[in-house]
């Protein structure tokens, strides 16, 4: 695939030229860019994208954007990969790849006060494409779409396919609410019923709570980690 990559209406593309895109498109948020806005880095091995996001509500009910864009990440895997391939997304923004790990995700705004509403949010992905010259058992538990027979995937196809994808969930958290992102990120949890330490918790991970915030079982009683917990903040 050659040319630059083409986006959905509503969405416009950046280059960052090897930059990290995350960071790029904090700093383009800060400067009152036009939500919307993609910066990616696209590379043989890798491919890097964020985009910058305008909520209209409070940082608690924002901060779903940031599983929403994983489901974005394991619609596309799921729909260009071969149909063995299996993709599953951990609560803190790991993605999976037939139960290694294959990429992250991660997400910041200008606030860190859940009751606000932020001035922007960014929601970033990485998702490894190759690791030249790195033997699959030199780091057990991570992997590379090219050794999980992906190796015909270009990063250019799924960057526009995940764009289009995440414009769907996104048309559909605002008009259908929280639930449908709940069922569809639920049935893709990694680790679901499982031993989990999160953000200095230890508990047995037992699924989201209405807000898609962690619910952890301790010896005590089960706790709810928010989403917000999981932002990174900008000034």
């Amino acid at each position: 695939m050659t040319g630059t990559p083409a986006f959905p209406p509503l969405m416009q593309g950046m280059n960052a030229a090897g930059a990290d895109p995350f960071e790029a498109a904090c700093v383009e948020a800060a400067r009152g860019c036009d939500a919307g806005l993609i910066l990616y880095d696209i590379a043989p091995e890798r491919l890097r994208a964020a985009i910058v996001l305008a909520p209209e509500v409070a940082l608690k009910q924002a901060a779903a954007m940031l599983p929403l864009t994983g489901v974005a990440v394991q619609n596309t895997l799921g729909a260009l990969g071969p149909p063995e391939l299996a993709v599953h997304l951990g609560w803190t923004g790991a993605i999976f790849v037939n139960g290694a790990a294959c990429g992250q995700l991660r997400a910041a705004s200008d606030s860190c006060v859940p009751e606000d509403v932020p001035g922007w949010l960014v929601t970033g992905v990485e998702v490894v494409f190759a690791r030249p010259g790195l033997d699959g058992g030199e780091s057990p538990g991570e992997t590379d779409l090219s050794a999980e027979g992906c190796g015909d995937l270009e990063p250019a196809a799924v960057l526009e396919s995940w764009s289009r994808h995440l414009m769907n969930w996104l048309s559909r958290w605002e008009d259908e609410g929280i639930a449908p992102l709940h069922r569809e990120w639920s049935g893709l949890a990694h680790g679901l019923g499982e031993p989990a330490r999160v953000q200095g918790q230890s508990g047995t991970f037992l699924g989201l709570d209405e807000t898609l915030g962690l619910l952890l079982r301790q010896d005590t009683g089960t706790i709810v980690i928010p989403l917000t917990d999981l932002l990174e903040t900008r000034p």
